[in-house]
């Protein structure tokens, strides 16, 4: 690994994409940023969408960019994005309709109608996945249930990066790690959860072939090449779910170790060698999500940044911009601990206003509102310190593991506040950095696909010696404790807290088991044991060919 290689890494996240060029040298890798661009949804017709094509212009512009800031030689390419959302396309090739936003109403208590076909502890015996209204199957299913035409006239469901590696390439691959968020695949048995997709009433054939995370699919194609005047190019798979890349990015020794990747969202989880599918993993609603290198990421997602994003929103509402950093400069000056949310009440999902949103939380659970910015910026900080906290106890639960560090990565390893708390709520050590974990993964993947590197651990190697971590240590234990103990009272108040992560308004209920259907808690009646255990021998020996 002496001579420098260059690789690309196309991330687009919910707020905004980049072309970041990775140059790896002896061991270490210098990330360049070359292109940003906003991501920003549209509306029409009543509904949130992506837009795909703007998108897909700005990635172009970001490979020309890419190309000539390497002098014409770029090893490979590699595309993530966020979960869950999807483009159809025909037999043709051609789009049917722009993809829909995950934050798009359409899914709105999909929940009881959901169950009502397939129980909610046989769809998580299939795929081990955390329930999210937004999930694939669900959007899918809504489709279904409007009726829309799409379905019958699609010939592949192609996730987001999916989409965009065919417009690149021409080939509708469909990645290992952003297959396994939809809901529609079976994380043990390593395949499509054929019965469920059956029983929705869902088109089999719009779930192609999985390939695998490290796959070379091919080269950009000829009219792109031309388009923008540059050479051949490999299309590499890296863990297309950001989240993936990200994780596989981690700067870890050991085992005994959680990640937090912080952005938009926070996930909260740790790595395990097979999928945890059990009644705890359902209680707790969890998921299981396919990693690079045969990894499972079991891991919850909390309402992150999006939370301080949309506050933003509401204090700029005037016309003056304020910078995240006046934000939390405001946030330390203000009071602790006085005020409690749970980040992922669905009032928090997409309100009209975030800070209006807060107060009528606060009104709702007998607290005081905050009344400032700072006061606003404390609680949101604190809180989502203390929702860790919960997701780390669970973690710990569920896999009988003592983490005693906690890596935070990606642009909330930079809110140094959100570190400090979160080392004070959850009692542990907490290590900042990478925040570019997810073009860090990206590149690294590449590298491995291109035969760079060679596995987890040398790929680990790398981000340690390319990462600067800053180190928190917890303080005032005594006081935390005490909050700790305030905080889960005020989420029960709400009937949430362990149980119950995004829900929606109009299937919120009070139920025996807080699950959103009475019974369902009764995991262990589900009768699956003994084909969980034929599917887990078979991944090893898998994994050992």
């Amino acid at each position: 690994m002496s001579a420098a290689r260059n690789y690309l890494a196309l991330d687009l996240g919910a707020e905004s994409g980049r072309a970041i060029l990775g140059i790896l040298k002896e061991g270490r890798l210098d990330l360049q940023e070359i292109h940003r661009f906003p991501n920003s949804p549209c509306k029409a017709g009543g509904h949130l969408y992506w837009d795909s094509l703007k998108l897909f212009e700005e990635m172009k512009r970001g490979l020309g960019l890419a190309f000539q800031q390497a002098g014409g030689h770029l090893e490979s390419l590699g595309i993530d994005t966020w979960g869950v959302d999807f483009g159809l396309i025909d037999a043709a090739g051609e789009l049917l309709g722009n993809p829909v936003h995950y934050r798009d109403a359409r899914t709105d208590g999909i929940f009881e109608k959901a169950f009502d076909v397939v129980p909610r502890a046989e769809i998580f015996q299939q795929t081990g996945i955390q329930f999210l209204q937004f999930n694939t199957l669900f959007q899918l299913f809504a489709m279904r249930r409007a009726g829309s035409p799409m379905l019958e006239i699609a010939d592949r469901l192609l996730m987001m990066p999916d989409l965009f590696n065919f417009w690149l390439t021409g080939e509708k691959a469909q990645e290992y790690t952003n297959a396994t968020t939809t809901q529609c695949y079976d994380t043990g048995k390593r395949e499509w959860a054929e019965e469920l997709i059956s029983r929705f009433n869902l088109p089999r054939k719009i779930f192609g072939e999985v390939a695998s995370t490290g796959t070379i699919i091919g080269d950009v194609r000829a009219r792109v090449r031309e388009e923008l005047g540059i050479g051949s190019v490999k299309v590499a798979l890296p863990a297309t779910h950001d989240t993936g890349s990200a994780v596989i990015a981690v700067p870890a020794r050991g085992e005994n170790w959680a990640y937090i990747s912080c952005w938009t969202w926070a996930l909260i989880g740790a790595e395990t060698r097979e999928p945890v599918i059990d009644e705890k993993s359902l209680r707790f609603n969890f998921t299981n999500e396919g990693g690079a290198f045969g990894t499972n990421r079991l891991l919850c997602n909390v309402m992150g940044l999006w939370l301080l994003q949309q506050a933003r929103k509401s204090w700029s509402k005037g016309g003056k911009e304020i910078s995240y950093d006046e934000i939390v400069g405001a946030a330390r000056e203000a009071k602790g601990h006085a005020a409690w949310i749970d980040p992922d009440d669905q009032r928090f999902f997409n309100p009209a206003d975030m800070v209006e949103a807060i107060a009528s939380y606060c009104v709702a659970t007998n607290q005081s509102p905050p009344d400032s910015l700072g006061s606003v910026a404390r609680c949101i900080i604190e809180s989502l310190a203390m929702k860790y906290r919960l997701k780390i106890e669970h973690i710990e639960e569920m896999t009988g593991r003592k983490i005693d560090v906690i890596h935070i990565v990606g642009g909330g390893s930079r809110n140094e506040l959100l570190c400090e708390a979160t080392a004070d709520a959850c009692g542990r050590l907490v290590l900042a950095g990478p925040a570019e974990a997810t073009a860090m993964g990206n590149v690294l993947v590449q590298a491995a696909a291109t035969g760079e590197l060679d596995g987890v651990d040398e790929v680990r190697a790398v981000s340690r010696a390319s990462s600067e971590m800053k180190e928190y240590q917890p303080r005032d234990r005594e006081a935390w404790n005490q909050g700790y103990e305030v905080f889960r009272g005020r989420v029960g108040m709400m009937e949430v807290g362990e149980t119950r992560t995004i829900r929606t308004s109009r299937t919120a209920r009070t139920d025996t088991d807080g699950q959103g259907r009475k019974g369902d808690s009764n995991f262990e009646n589900v009768k699956f044991e003994k084909k969980r255990k034929v599917s887990m021998a078979r991944r090893r020996k898998e994994d050992k060919n």
